[in-house]
């Protein structure tokens, strides 16, 4: 923070205080550059992270939503809940990192995939069924016979 009287970037808070309307923390601050006081309000971050749908439409970024993909995926597989967690804790730290304060569902879901694919490949074969919408048991053979051959041939986002 900055003096807006000198510049200075050293302050010290005298006091602080709830608002009247308890959204924000009203601070007084007094600069060590030149003594005088100023006031400050801090609030909350509203604006939401968002997900870009493959058909453009932007939708806030549900922690929950991912988790519950993730417990179908591994449902009766020996796949902890801490594991689960672990992964949606990445999911959600990679969406809040995005300078745009979005991703595409595409780059999330293949960090879901990344993830899985490392813990259970059943699980993952479970998300990606769903996640990548196989229209024919071909396209789902391809997917487990590049599983199983150890390549991935797909392009796949660095993440």
């Amino acid at each position: 923070m900055r003096c807006p009287y000198c510049g200075f970037a050293q302050d010290r808070v005298v006091d602080s205080r709830e608002s009247k309307e308890a959204d924000s923390i009203r601070r007084r601050r007094e600069c060590e550059g030149c003594n005088k006081r100023f006031t400050t309000y801090e609030r909350i971050d509203e604006i939401p992270y968002m997900v870009v749908k493959k058909d453009g439409r932007r939708e806030k970024f549900d922690r929950q939503k991912v988790l519950s993909g993730l417990l179908h995926a591994c449902e009766k597989r020996p796949v902890s809940a801490a594991k689960l967690e672990h992964i949606v804790d990445e999911t959600e730290a990679y969406v809040v990192d995005s300078p745009e304060r979005e991703r595409s569902t595409s780059e999330v879901g293949e960090l879901i995939m990344s993830r899985l694919k490392g813990i259970d490949t059943v699980a993952y074969i479970r998300f990606a069924s769903v996640y990548r919408d196989f229209k024919d048991v071909r396209e789902f053979k391809a997917e487990l016979e590049e599983l199983l051959s150890g390549k991935d041939n797909r392009k796949r986002h660095q993440v």
